[in-house]
């Protein structure tokens, strides 16, 4: 099995006008097409896309740039497969990395938020006064980032925007970075978990920012000479990529050598200083300045670095997408199939299982039409336009069940005759085959049974002779109770006589005094 990475780009008509854009497919290695969606027109940081994963085909979301229309595709055919209606004209959408959410921003400065399966609405909200650039989820979609042309950049919670307890609350951010002074043009989020993850902002003012989300503070200003018009972090955040529009982009090492006070060789990281800490590109070092610098020559629009970590690749105004190894800046190729068109959109994926016309890298054998079927696509529900109460507390989801053609073997359907004979072999060892060992299980139930029936005899016997001992015991306690009750009876019968012969001597000297 190969797996082979591509590159998907979306393309939207230059300023000359040169028809309606598309979306396409190629492979990175060699820049051959894969597979092309048309009719679509999405603008910049208005394209999203979910890969085929977990046994289900992904999808590709792509906001129209001149109306309030959203087209869905998906990998299996080179159609429309649903074009969602919008309440409003979105500038900017995200999807988090699980693709159950999409947020939606608009040129008012307003959030939606919606679930893809379902299409419920969760949240609306406004959540800056000018037009939303650039949103972007964290990478384990707990937060949601927000850049607008009023150069604020705020962050939100997604649990709190999902919150039914808080819905009829008008949401707080969980932060506001305000140090840029020019409108915001693109976010990058880096690898952790909210809020413990960093984050790049660029701006028209010419500054690239990092960001530490736990502490909401801001760790380093980088200054270019030009505007930064869009930014791509490596994977291990050891360096990042800032490009302006006269096609010049800036390789930025976030870590520098130097010598410790033994005269060796050490590596430290740059920046980190704070709010005053502005490091100007140029001057960081002027030697290497040059080298660093990877000249273009044509606005860039867009860029995306690939799986490995070892090329990057450059969307420019022109329709042209360029690939230069990272190591060296040496361009490998180009790929022009979009010259005239301007590329919004650049992102890099193994080629899906599910891809239309190619062979599937599933392990079941059969067609690559046989394997389409039976991988089924994830659910995209029309969204809905109004926040909807009843929809929410209803929350229908429409799920696919992949087929499984093959059923695998499960412990319940684990035989009776297995399981006795297994008892028999791990319980009672033997030698001989397994009908001698059911053969000695029987006798053993048997040699049981008798030795219940022994022990009920005896506890039987017991029981008889315990009842004996009692009433021996019984009788034996009244007889003695009855022999002291008589004793008593004679021994007070003599002592009254005694008393009346007493009183009669008593009496008899009485009279002779007298």
């Amino acid at each position: 099995m190969h797996l082979n990475e591509s590159v998907l780009c979306a393309t939207a008509p230059s300023a000359s006008g040169s028809g309606p854009g598309a979306l396409s497919l190629h492979d990175i290695q060699t820049g051959t097409s894969l597979a092309s969606w048309k009719q679509t027109s999405a603008g910049t940081h208005c394209s999203a896309v979910v890969q085929s994963r977990d046994g289900q085909g992904g999808f590709m979301l792509a906001a129209q740039q001149d109306k309030s229309i959203m087209n869905v595709y998906n990998f299996q055919k080179d159609q429309l497969a649903l074009k969602i209606v919008l309440p409003e004209k979105l500038t900017a959408i995200a999807v988090d990395p699980r693709g159950k959410y999409c947020a939606g921003a608009t040129a008012q400065g307003r959030i939606f938020l919606w679930e893809i399966a379902s299409g419920i609405m969760y949240n609306s909200w406004d959540a800056h006064y000018r037009q939303i650039n650039v949103l972007r989820f964290t990478q384990d979609a707990a937060a949601l980032v927000a850049g607008s042309e009023d150069s604020g950049v705020s962050v939100w919670s997604v649990p709190r925007l999902l919150d039914e307890s808080l819905q009829n609350e008008l949401p707080t951010p969980y932060c506001n970075l305000t140090d840029h002074t020019l409108p915001v043009t693109d976010i990058v989020c880096g690898v952790g978990s909210f809020p413990s993850c960093r984050v790049l902002t660029a701006s028209v003012d010419h500054t690239v920012k990092v960001w530490d989300l736990g502490s909401k503070t801001l760790l380093t200003t980088f200054y270019f000479p030009q505007p930064i018009v869009c930014v791509v972090w490596d994977p291990t955040e050891r360096l990042f990529f800032a490009a302006s529009a006269d096609g010049s982009i800036h390789q930025v090492n976030l870590f520098r050598q130097r010598e410790d006070k033994y005269s060796r060789a050490a590596m430290e990281a740059v920046g980190g200083a704070g709010v005053g800490e502005v490091l100007r590109i140029n001057e960081i070092d002027p030697r290497d300045a040059k080298k660093r610098l990877i000249s273009v020559g044509e606005p860039v629009k867009t860029m995306a670095i690939s799986l490995t970590g070892s090329m990057l690749l450059a969307g420019t105004a022109t329709g042209l997408v360029h690939i230069y190894d990272i190591a060296s800046h040496q361009l490998l190729r180009t790929l022009s199939s979009h010259k005239g068109m301007a590329i919004t959109h650049l992102s890099t994926m193994l080629r899906p299982p599910d891809l239309i016309g190619h062979i599937s890298l599933t392990l079941s054998s059969g067609t690559a039409g046989d394997a389409r079927e039976n991988i089924p696509v994830r659910p995209v529900a029309p969204f809905q336009r109004i926040r909807d109460a009843k929809a929410r507390e209803a929350h229908e989801v429409n799920l696919v069940l992949p087929h499984n053609s093959a059923p695998t073997g499960s412990f319940f359907s684990y035989s009776r005759e297995e399981l006795i004979k297994d008892h028999a072999f791990f319980v009672q060892p033997s030698a001989a085959g397994p009908e001698a060992a059911g053969l000695s299980l029987q006798s053993r139930v048997s040699e049981l049974e008798s030795e219940v029936t022994r022990l009920r005899e005896q506890l039987g016997k017991a029981k008889g002779i315990n009842d004996v001992m009692w009433e021996t015991v019984v009788q034996r306690i009244v007889a003695e109770g009855r022999e002291k009750g008589q004793e008593k009876g004679q021994g007070g019968s003599g002592t009254g006589e005694e008393t009346a012969e007493q009183a009669d001597g008593g009496r008899r000297r009485k009279r002779n005094r007298t």
